[in-house]
């Protein structure tokens, strides 16, 4: 469904349902609870598992239940200090500063990707690429047959001035926009120029006094292009508290002590499946023959805005190399975690079969 349905009512249930849950930090911090005696030994069995796990280097794990950190450990050299490169847990940042120009009426979901560049489109508009939607760049359903974010990167590294937006447009649009899932992150980089584009100032500075701000995150790094568009679907910095704050704003359906800081309906639709997610080019049968499917897989949940559904009813904010940011209603749980893995699902398979049951 291609437009958010802002019920009032639903709304004031979502906001009631997580109530109970509401994080109390102080100041900066989250609020510290002392965890369980079986949470305890699940983590003990957890860092045991890691030390004997190959492709998995954790640098942070934060475990969050009732609004309150009951576990929290940085190894390999990390600190609750450091800042840590998110790859495409940025998408999630991304999406929510569109989130927040839709309820400003600046966005529309049904609008056209070419209605906001009028002075960067190719000489020859497909039909394909003049239907290309909003909705469409957050469900990674755009129309492109392949990922072409390496490609303009290796451009961009060859020209300072290189113009992403441009090169996004030029692209051939082989299917219907919609209609065909292709992971893209220059479609979350378009969706960052549009924001700057409406909004006059970059992703970063938007979402500073809107979400940053009350959810006293600080210090955070966001890289950009040559224009001064930040890149959206990669290269923001933040702290593990940082991601853990940002998972449990999703949890509380947008509330922050107290205020709605993010309307409950966009964290509904934001966090639900929107597509399915079958990687582009490949077949059921090449699942198979990976032995890949949706009960071992959690990457073949379902698509979001920007986000990914998760295996135990869940949905997770998802970076190259094992970032992420866990969120379990049923349980009213989030975690959060940063890593140097090769193996990510064996990175989530450690925590599901060790933590999550704990909780």
């Amino acid at each position: 469904m291609k437009k958010i349905l802002i019920n009032a009512l639903s709304a004031l249930m979502i906001i009631a349902a997580v109530s109970c849950s509401q994080a109390n930090g102080t100041g900066d911090s989250l609020e510290r609870a002392e965890p369980s005696a079986e949470l305890v030994a699940a983590m003990d069995r957890y860092y045991a598992a890691l030390d004997t796990t190959k492709d998995v280097t954790m640098h942070s794990i934060m475990v969050m239940q009732h609004g309150k950190v009951l576990a929290e450990r940085w190894l390999n050299g990390w600190t609750p200090d450091s800042l840590h490169v998110m790859y495409s847990v940025s998408k999630t940042f991304t999406a929510t500063a569109v989130g927040l120009a839709i309820e400003e009426g600046k966005i529309n979901l049904t609008d056209k990707v070419i209605s906001f560049f009028p002075d960067k489109l190719p000489a020859e508009v497909s039909d394909n690429l003049a239907a290309m939607t909003v909705w469409d760049l957050l469900t990674m359903t755009a129309g492109h047959d392949v990922d072409h974010t390496y490609e303009a990167m290796r451009k961009s590294n060859e020209d300072p001035a290189f113009d992403w937006v441009k090169d996004f447009l030029a692209y051939p649009v082989e299917h219907k926009p919609g209609e065909f899932y292709c992971y893209n992150s220059i479609a979350t980089l378009m969706l960052s120029a549009i924001v700057q584009k409406v909004e006059g100032e970059n992703v970063m500075s938007y979402l500073q006094p809107r979400l940053f701000e009350p959810l006293h995150i600080s210090g955070i790094e966001w890289s950009e292009t040559a224009d001064g568009i930040n890149h959206g679907g990669w290269g923001l910095y933040l702290k593990t508290e940082d991601m853990a704050k940002m998972g449990q704003l999703f949890l509380q359906g947008g509330q922050w002590n107290g205020k709605q800081i993010v309307p409950a309906a966009w964290i509904a639709e934001a966090s639900k499946k929107q597509v399915e997610c079958v990687p582009a080019g490949v077949r059921e049968e090449q699942l198979a023959e990976r032995n890949l499917t949706k009960e071992n897989s959690d990457w073949l949940q379902g698509y979001c805005y920007q986000m990914w559904r998760t295996r135990y009813n869940g949905y997770r904010a998802d970076g190259a190399m094992g970032q992420f940011i866990l969120n379990f209603p049923d349980k009213d749980v989030v975690i959060a975690c940063t890593s140097n893995s090769r193996n990510t699902q064996k990175e989530l398979n450690l925590i599901f079969d060790n933590i999550l049951p704990a909780l």
